[in-house]
């Protein structure tokens, strides 16, 4: 991940503080001409719908909008192009991200990120929006800080893990794919009595294993979060009360105890008489048409966003908290970690028996 450090320092804008009113919004809109938006990092169902809602609300406020292909690495290799209204007509059904996205290695560097700020200079932009997670937000904030180009992000990650914002876009069709497939393998498993361990995305954190797990009805989750799970599987095939069910659906988070396959060798070792299988879902999880909730969810703060970025706003995220949209400092979203809501947690033991 980028570092935060930087020679120069800026003040970043309280969240708290008032908006821009009256007035001087008006006078902001005719200032800035040209703003720019890119995706970076891990696609998510939902980009094409935030990216749909950025260029329309910017066109309502004529203020022209330029798309940067490919994230940062497009940044430093000028691959900008202007968006109009019809360029994003019929997307917001489409997964992936019509922009592209990449990870780049050279926007890591002082003298990548140089190169970008001449791209951005030469071709006007005043301002950027991007969509994407911690490491999007840390390149935005760090190029704030050496050449003064403002930014507002936006949560775009499966996996949930954000801070500042209670749902990001892409969760909610991630789930759903996980969940359509949990209810397959589950016919299967039902038809041949056996133990599938099925390992869903979340390297760093619980939160699609967790919420497709009690979604799914499965009767153990193992997740970063809580360390005790693997000893509450071993428990849960080792009951002396003759447990009737005679199959069993373990979701796994990816990185947890080495993901799916290790777990798995592990259970076997331990209960050899079961008959176990793993499933890896992947990819799939990132793919498809996003649901309504993850299209409106986008379309809220693409919105957001960009009136934000026109306002005056700068090394901010936009969330949803509360249903209340909410505007979190990069610093605060970066260095803060999003807990998983407990109440939840708390129910696994109780929905194992």
């Amino acid at each position: 991940m980028l570092s935060l450090s930087s020679k120069k320092s800026n003040k970043i804008l309280n969240k708290n503080e008032p908006r821009f009113g009256g007035a001087f919004l008006c006078l902001y809109f005719k200032t800035m001409k040209k703003v720019a938006i890119f995706t970076s990092g891990g696609d998510a169902p939902g980009m094409n719908a935030c990216i749909r809602a950025l260029v329309r609300t910017g066109i309502y406020h004529n203020v022209k909008v330029m798309g940067i292909m490919n994230g940062y690495d497009g940044m430093i290799n000028g691959q900008i192009v202007e968006l109009d209204s019809a360029q994003v007509g019929n997307i917001i059904q489409r997964g992936g991200t019509i922009l592209k996205s990449s990870r780049s290695e050279e926007f890591r560097t002082y003298e990548g990120r140089k190169k970008a700020f001449e791209v951005l200079k030469k071709n006007e932009i005043e301002g950027i929006v991007c969509i994407g997670g911690n490491g999007t937000y840390t390149g935005a904030g760090i190029f704030y800080e050496e050449f003064g180009i403002p930014s507002i992000g936006v949560p775009g990650t499966i996996d949930n893990d954000l801070y500042g914002t209670d749902q990001t876009i892409g969760y909610d069709t991630a789930l759903n794919t996980a969940m359509e497939a949990i209810d397959k393998i589950r016919d299967t498993a039902d038809s041949h009595n056996r133990v599938f361990l099925v390992e869903v995305m979340g390297r760093d954190s619980g939160f699609i294993g967790l919420a497709v797990g009690i979604a799914g009805g499965a009767e153990s989750i193992l997740i970063p979060e809580d360390h005790k799970d693997l000893e509450r599987l071993y428990s849960l095939f080792s009951k002396k009360d003759g447990r009737q069910k005679a199959f069993s659906i373990i979701v796994v988070a990816e990185g947890e105890e080495g993901g799916v396959l290790k777990v798995a060798s592990q259970l076997k070792e331990r209960f050899p008489q079961l008959d176990i299988r793993s499933t890896i879902l992947g990819h799939i999880q990132r793919g498809g048409s996003p649901s309504a909730r993850d299209r409106i969810l986008a379309t809220r703060l693409g919105v957001s966003a960009l009136e934000r970025l026109i306002e005056g706003g700068k090394n901010e995220c936009v969330g949803l908290i509360n249903n209340n949209i909410h505007f979190t400092s990069f610093k605060e979203a970066i260095s803060k970690r999003k807990p998983l809501p407990k109440y939840i947690l708390g129910m696994t033991d109780k929905l194992s028996v």
